[in-house]
């Protein structure tokens, strides 16, 4: 949960300053909606529990399956709060409440079934075929490629925010708003992770101390890559950790704590450079870098599971390439399509985006009626 503080003050450390409320209302409210969503229908999909019966049954096995619950919508309300960082300063308010309850209600819970919880007998395939499952320890792909890969249609479809491109090419920077609160998020997000990661064994007996050094070393490594890649540009330095977060959570059981340093080392480059092609060559405006930082980094932490899991490179084992590829592979699809149709849907029929003036003005006005730091005489 500490974690979307940390998605809330990432946003609002890299937006503009007309833009910084709408961030910190829009993770808090996504968060929401998100467990209304997973509690009603989300949850019940995945697991096939639901929470219509008394409190007494409730209780029983002193709530587990509640406290289950809740770390597992932690999860799922990431991904909206992924989302949110890709439409920055332009996506309208109620649209995008919408398309967090079809997502978190719908697209995240069928592939989550499929990957932990059985679904469809896809697992079971995989393993006849190939000899092992598909693995993902705490969500490289069931949570971050997802989110990014999610995001990315929305990001298409909304279009570049007003005056980031011009006819002639030229690219105008839009700094962020705030380093301090940029790197405040990230730090929040980097301790949160090793919550998101430990306990992603769900019962005490299951917890590895190997989980928390691999985080770490994934981490160093994105750091460090990213600080000599990116130049030492303070966005590129506090996103680095989170590249290589988000890169080791599908193997960080199983990978020895050397090949986790390789794997976020290898996020943290994957993440400099996408960014940078997604912004300046392909004039995509995804403005926290969401689809390379979630969307590739978390199919790279799928694909690596598979390399350095294996005993070879001093894994444990237990691992096998081709299902984390598949099952990388068939996130990547669920998630285009499931956004395409969500958000191509919300745009023919009421609109995802705000209109000119309002962008200019900036969403904390616009949507809020309220900026983050009001200077102006009292208004009698």
């Amino acid at each position: 949960m500490a974690m979307h503080a940390g998605f809330a003050f990432l946003e609002l450390g890299t937006v503009r300053k007309k833009n910084q409320v709408n961030a910190l209302v829009k993770i808090l409210v996504d968060f929401s909606i998100s467990t209304i969503a997973y509690f009603f229908v989300g949850y019940t999909i995945a697991y096939g529990v639901n929470f219509f019966t008394g409190a007494e049954s409730l209780m029983q096995k002193n709530g587990y399956e509640l406290t289950r619950f809740f770390f597992l919508l932690t999860f799922a309300a990431a991904i909206p709060a992924i989302i949110s960082g890709g439409i920055a300063e332009r996506a309208r308010f109620n649209p995008q409440l919408i398309a967090t309850f079809l997502i978190v209600g719908f697209i995240y819970p069928f592939y989550e079934s499929i990957a932990w919880n059985q679904a469809f007998g896809i697992q079971a395939w995989l393993k006849a075929s190939f000899g092992e499952e598909f693995h993902d320890f705490a969500g490289s792909v069931v949570v971050h490629a997802m989110g990014g890969w999610i995001a990315l249609p929305a990001v298409l479809l909304l279009g570049a925010r007003h005056g980031r491109y011009t006819k002639e090419g030229r690219i105008s920077a839009h700094p962020p708003s705030s380093i301090p609160f940029l790197a405040l998020g990230a730090w929040i997000l980097t301790v949160g992770w090793f919550g998101f990661n430990v306990m992603s064994a769900q019962t005490l007996d299951k917890i590895s101390g190997l989980v928390a050094m691999n985080s770490l070393m994934a981490m160093v490594g994105g750091t460090l890559v990213a600080t000599v890649l990116g130049k030492n540009d303070p966005g590129f330095v506090h996103n680095g950790p989170l590249a290589g977060l988000v890169a080791v959570c599908a193997g960080s059981d199983i990978m020895h704590p050397m090949g986790a340093l390789v794997v976020g080392g290898v996020a943290g480059a994957l993440f400099v450079v996408m960014f940078t092609l997604t912004q300046n060559r392909w004039k995509i405006d995804d403005v926290l870098g969401v689809w390379p930082l979630h969307g590739l980094c978390g199919a790279w932490g799928g694909i690596a599971a598979g390399i350095f899991g294996q005993k070879a490179l001093g894994g444990a084992g237990g691992i096998a390439f081709m299902p984390q590829l598949l099952m990388t592979g068939l996130a990547i699809a669920v998630a285009l399509a499931g956004s395409a149709i969500i958000y191509s849907v919300l745009r023919t029929t009421i609109g995802l985006r705000l209109d000119r003036e309002e962008e200019f003005d900036g969403a904390d006005l616009s949507i809020h009626r309220i900026t983050a730091t009001p200077e102006r005489e009292p208004n009698w």
